[in-house]
C-alpha cells in the first residue's frame, strides 16, 4: 500500500516538483565563513546567517537530564550542529536543554529556538519569560508561535522582543495539514523570519505551496517530522539501502531521508527528534558529500511511494 494517497500524483505533477540547490552553490556555501568543508550551511534569508541543515529536535525524548542526553548534546555541537528545537509544551524539554547546556558550556555553539503557545497577551509574555529561566540564557536565537495559536497576539509581543534585542529571530509553527491555508495567509501577511512546517519524503504536500511561497517571501524554512511520523523507517524495516543511495553520499535510511529535505531550495535546516550520540553522529552525516538533484529527488520519491 502507498504510504501517500496521492504518492502518484505527486510523482507525476513535474510542475510541483522543488529544484535542488546548484551545486556551485552548495559548495560555495560548505567554504562560507571557514566552516566545514565537508557539512552544508545555508543562509537565513532576512540576515544572511549561515545555518548547518542538520538541527535537533527534543519533542517527547527530553524529560529528564541525563548523561545520554548530554552525550547527544556534545556529540551534535561537536559534529558541527548548532539549531536545537524545544518548546514549552515538550514537557521538561526547555528545562534540561537549558541545564545540559549550562552544565557543557555549549550556549554560544547552539542556535536555541523556542515557541510561544499561550492565549493573550499577558499569558505569551509570561510563557516566553518562562522560556528564557528554562533556557538559562539572556537571548533565545528564534521564537516562533506554536501551531498559529493566537498568532496575531503572539507575533506583536515577539516583535517587541526582537526590538528589544533578547530574541534573534521570529516565526511561525505547523504540523497539521488542516493549519495550511491559514498558515500561508499569514506568511503572505506578516513579516517573519523563519516558518517551521512538517515534510518528509512520504509527506510532501508543504512542498506544493508553502516551500515556494517561503522562497518569495524570503523566509527561512526549518522542517519538522523529517521522518514521516516514524512511518518511513518502519516502511524500510528489513531492507537495504537502493544502489542508487550511494551516488548521494548516503550509508543510512536516516541519511537518505534527511537529504531528501535539505536539498530542496527553502529549506534552512531539519529538526530530526535526537535523543542518542549514534543518532546525532548518523543524522550529522546528511549534511556531507554530494546531495540529490531533481532528477534524483524525483528517484526517492517514486521509490518511497511504491513501498
Amino acid at each position: 500500500m502507498p504510504l501517500l494517497a496521492a504518492g502518484r500524483a505527486h510523482a507525476q505533477a513535474a510542475a510541483v516538483v522543488p529544484q535542488a540547490l546548484p551545486v556551485e552553490r552548495l559548495a560555495a556555501e560548505r567554504l562560507a565563513e571557514g566552516g566545514d568543508a565537508q557539512a552544508l550551511r545555508k543562509p537565513v534569508p532576512s540576515t544572511g546567517e549561515l545555518l548547518p541543515v542538520i538541527g535537533l529536535g527534543t519533542a517527547r525524548r527530553y524529560d529528564e537530564a541525563s548523561p545520554v542526553l548530554r552525550e547527544t548534546l556534545e556529540r551534535f555541537a561537536g559534529s558541527g550542529g548548532r539549531v536545537v528545537d524545544t518548546a514549552p509544551s515538550y514537557g521538561r524539554a526547555e528545562e534540561v536543554v537549558g541545564e545540559i547546556v549550562e552544565a557543557a558550556g555549549l550556549r554560544e555553539k547552539l542556535f536555541l529556538a523556542t515557541k510561544v503557545g499561550a492565549e493573550g497577551r499577558e499569558a505569551g509574555r509570561a510563557q516566553i519569560e518562562q522560556s528564557f529561566r528554562r533556557l538559562r540564557t539572556t537571548r533565545i536565537d528564534l521564537v516562533a508561535v506554536h501551531n498559529l495559536r493566537d498568532v496575531g497576539t503572539q507575533l506583536k509581543t515577539l516583535r517587541e522582543c526582537k526590538d528589544e534585542g533578547r530574541i534573534r529571530y521570529l516565526g511561525i509553527t505547523t504540523s497539521f495539514h488542516a493549519q495550511y491555508p491559514d498558515f500561508e495567509r499569514v506568511m503572505r501577511s506578516e513579516r517573519l523570519d523563519f516558518i517551521q512546517v512538517d515534510y518528509a519524503l512520504d509527506n510532501r504536500t508543504a512542498g506544493e505551496r508553502i516551500l515556494p511561497l517561503a522562497l518569495e517571501r524570503g523566509i527561512a524554512t526549518m522542517v519538522n517530522l523529517p521522518f514521516g511520523r516514524g512511518r518511513l523507517f518502519r516502511a524500510v524495516q528489513g531492507r537495504q539501502l537502493p544502489e542508487w543511495a550511494a551516488d548521494i553520499g548516503c550509508t543510512s535510511w536516516a541519511q537518505l531521508f534527511l537529504k531528501y529535505i535539505v536539498s530542496h531550495e527553502a529549506v534552512v535546516c531539519a529538526i530530526p527528534g535526537t535523543a542518542k550520540p549514534e543518532h546525532a553522529r548518523d543524522n550529522a552525516g546528511a549534511a556531507r558529500g554530494p546531495m540529490p538533484d531533481a532528477a534524483e529527488r524525483r528517484r526517492m520519491e517514486r521509490f518511497v511511494d511504491a513501498l
